[in-house]
């Protein structure tokens, strides 16, 4: 056993495997537990995914022992990997995250790729909810001489988002505003897009998640209100006067979500309302676009 009290220098695949087996003990997930284990050591050691294979016997010294122990020891009490090495990927890009902000999922890649399928170059965007700015900064990558502008009523968060537009390369082409949806715009400001992952959880389902979000992601980014559609029944309307006519809105929606959020975008006279699916088969998406008829209901 080498990660005990006594701390010695070790071999690399000896001490992933009894990272592997702590963490398992706790997850009782082998998969997870042996991709956390090595990912976690490679965070210690500054290695690869080739180390083990190649350098198996290769000694970790007991500095670098100590501080993987530290680590397994927060994994097994349910943090969140990403939180613990600080970054995560999303859109095939690095993101920094922190526990100001929700972890990027690959449902909301989802709502990313399907935007691109649709989108065009030199759009002004407007990104609600951001957090960590992910959604925002990879439309702005994956696009040339769009700019956009993320909100979001945490400070904190926007400026996780910062850092992250700095370390892309993006810090011109986006702004981060403090506020409560569209309360940190200008009256007259409009968009060819605005998009949204808002909180769309129900707020007695979040005792039933799993730790790793009940307990360590921020609470202002799940809480959706008693049936989740909180969130909803604020944006929809609210974007109305924000988006050019035939500017698009697009959301991420929970999987049982799609017919009621559709509802509403018919009901504000959004047209084209379409429900769109995840990976899993799994509604995820709503988006609708933006009618000058709209106007005349406001």
């Amino acid at each position: 056993m080498y990660l005990n009290e006594a701390i010695t220098e070790a071999p690399y695949r000896a001490l992933w495997q009894e990272g592997t087996d702590r963490i398992f003990d706790i997850l009782k997930d082998k998969r997870e537990a042996e991709l956390d284990a090595r990912l976690l050591l490679e965070y210690v050691c500054g290695t690869r995914i080739d180390t083990l294979l190649l350098e198996p016997e290769r000694k970790v010294s007991a500095d670098q022992t100590s501080r993987y122990s530290e680590l397994i020891d927060r994994r097994c009490g349910r943090e969140p990997l990403a939180y613990i090495v600080g970054s995560t990927d999303f859109m095939g890009l690095p993101f920094i995250v922190s526990p100001d902000v929700l972890i990027p999922e690959q449902d909301t890649e989802n709502l990313v790729e399907e935007i691109l399928k649709e989108g065009r170059d030199g759009e002004r965007i407007l990104d609600l909810c951001t957090g960590s700015g992910c959604i925002l900064l990879s439309l702005l990558h994956y696009s040339n001489s769009s700019v956009g502008i993320g909100t979001d009523l945490s400070q904190k968060a926007l400026d996780t988002a910062c850092r992250n537009a700095d370390s892309l390369g993006l810090s011109d082409r986006a702004q981060w505003r403090q506020g409560d949806l569209f309360d940190a715009l200008e009256k007259d400001e409009k968009f060819d897009l605005i998009v949204s992952n808002p909180p769309y959880i129900a707020s007695g389902v979040i005792p039933s998640l799993a730790a790793e979000v009940k307990c360590h992601e921020p609470r202002l980014s799940l809480d959706g209100g008693e049936d989740g559609l909180d969130f909803y029944r604020r944006i929809i309307p609210g974007a109305v006067p924000h988006l050019v006519i035939g500017g698009m809105l697009y959301m991420e929606i929970g999987f049982d979500q799609g017919e009621a959020v559709a509802g509403l975008m018919r009901k504000a006279g959004y047209y084209e309302v379409a429900v769109l699916k995840d990976y899993g088969g799994n509604d995820r998406i709503v988006r609708g676009i933006r009618s000058i008829h709209q106007d005349a209901l406001a």
